[in-house]
């Protein structure tokens, strides 16, 4: 059975599991809580509210990135900004080119290291330009910028009072609250 097979069994027997292929390694996520969603669909407004998801781009939570690591190698970004033509550069198993995708975001879960750690180098190696985590455990925004060959040189790491300018090679301006961003994905309410 290829890795493949055995992540189409995963998501077929485990609906609402999220289910990736990163550097060779079957990854399956167990479904987000709520605040995680919400804080998602926020994190959509100021993306919206910039005119990104029109003629020239599209915001899309939950589209497959095909990774560059291996041929079954992929990964499913909460959030990702791409280029409004995205449909014309589908690749395998239902994911996208990278290069059709210009910021890709995470909220963390109980697989906060994933999302700190490993998709760190593998959107590096996808050349995706711009990665935002949303670290829920350590109430911190992470914007990582600035490509290398196979890294980000910029790794900003940003608290609660902080207003955060993304970079304007993603296609507009838009500005994230850190402290509003953190308290509505907060899982456990004060």
């Amino acid at each position: 059975m290829t890795l493949t097979e055995a992540a189409d069994m995963f998501g077929d027997r485990m609906p609402g599991y999220r289910v990736e292929i990163i550097g060779g390694q079957l990854l399956v996520t167990p479904p987000p809580d709520g605040p995680h969603g919400e804080v998602l669909t926020d994190l959509m407004v100021p993306f919206l509210a910039a005119g990104l998801h029109g003629k020239q781009s599209k915001v899309i939570q939950g589209i497959g990135l095909s990774l560059p690591e291996g041929p079954e190698d992929y990964a499913i970004p909460d959030l990702s900004l791409v280029d409004s033509d995205y449909v014309d550069h589908r690749t395998e198993n239902g994911c996208y080119d990278p290069a059709c995708f210009r910021l890709v975001l995470e909220v963390t879960s109980n697989n906060y290291q994933q999302d700190l750690r490993t998709k760190v180098a593998v959107y590096a190696k996808a050349m995706i330009p711009v990665y935002v985590i949303v670290d829920r455990k350590h109430k911190r925004l992470h914007v990582l910028t600035d490509l290398t060959e196979d890294a980000y040189a910029t790794h900003r790491v940003h608290a609660p009072g902080e207003i955060v300018s993304l970079p304007d090679l993603i296609g507009a301006t838009v500005s994230l609250d850190v402290g509003q961003i953190l308290e509505v994905g907060n899982p456990t309410p004060n």
